[in-house]
């Protein structure tokens, strides 16, 4: 018997490296996406196959398509994703309408694409990474928080919608802040948060966000600390959570950070 088949997006580092670690000891063969250069040697199972390409495009989700070569998937992990730090007001149009294309209309495509084979089969499990930030006003972070505001939502929906089909399982993973490339890449090096040293080990995050799934949760949010956050976020008004934001991803914050 052949080995099952997964699709992990984001898979070149971080959350997404470690899921590809875990599916790989799990017996899946694995088509391992993203949109920056896998590291050499970074294939971690020998029936991996590694693809560049840009998710904030329809066509880059095709291109993810046609490289399954038709063969059914019996797991997505819908990790792709990055962040834009700074004000909006000052951001570049390309650069926070990207962010809408990856987080958002990329991962929505895929998903329906993916969802509506396995609904024809009747089986499928997909891993979607959220954010606790979904549930917090982002200052100086508005695009993103915003974006996982939506896919908090849309998969909740989704689980809804596909409640007939009980072979298929829609896990959304909720971490906070995690050890990973994305505050470099979203240009908060200089922030609070972004050099803050209690982020959460992206290797814990992808095992609560895998055991979560395997158990047929709804969602998970990683860490004790973000289940507080969150739980706070929804009882206190919209204005105390986005100013506590603002201390954490302000540009400039970390110099305070770093006078303590």
């Amino acid at each position: 018997m052949t080995n099952k088949f997964a699709i992990i997006t984001g898979a070149s580092s971080g959350i997404g490296a470690e899921l590809a670690k875990i599916a790989a000891s799990a017996g899946y063969d694995l088509l391992l996406v993203a949109d920056t250069p896998f590291a050499d040697g970074s294939s971690v199972h020998p029936n991996a196959s590694r693809l560049q390409v840009d998710l904030a495009t329809i066509d880059g989700v095709e291109q993810v398509l046609a490289a399954a070569n038709g063969r059914p998937v019996d797991l997505l992990c819908a990790n792709a994703g990055h962040g834009l730090g700074g004000p909006f007001l000052a951001q570049a149009t390309q650069d926070w309408r990207h962010v809408i294309d990856t987080n958002v209309t990329g991962t929505v495509y895929l998903l329906q694409k993916i969802l509506q084979t396995m609904a024809t089969r009747g089986e499928g499990k997909v891993l979607v990474t959220g954010s606790i930030a979904g549930w917090v006003p982002g200052s100086f972070s508005a695009v993103y928080n915003a974006t996982k505001a939506f896919i908090d939502n849309f998969t909740a929906a989704l689980r809804n919608e596909l409640k007939d089909h009980p072979g298929i399982t829609i896990t959304t993973l909720e971490p906070g802040p995690v050890e990973t490339e994305f505050f470099h890449r979203a240009g908060m090096d200089d922030t609070k948060v972004g050099q803050a040293e209690n982020k959460s080990n992206p290797a814990d995050v992808a095992r609560d966000g895998w055991d979560a799934l395997m158990a047929g949760k709804a969602s998970i949010i990683s860490g004790w600390k973000n289940k507080l956050q969150v739980a706070a976020a929804g009882v206190l008004p919209q204005s105390v959570p986005a100013q506590q934001h603002r201390q954490m991803a302000q540009p400039g914050s970390g110099a305070e950070h770093d006078r303590r």
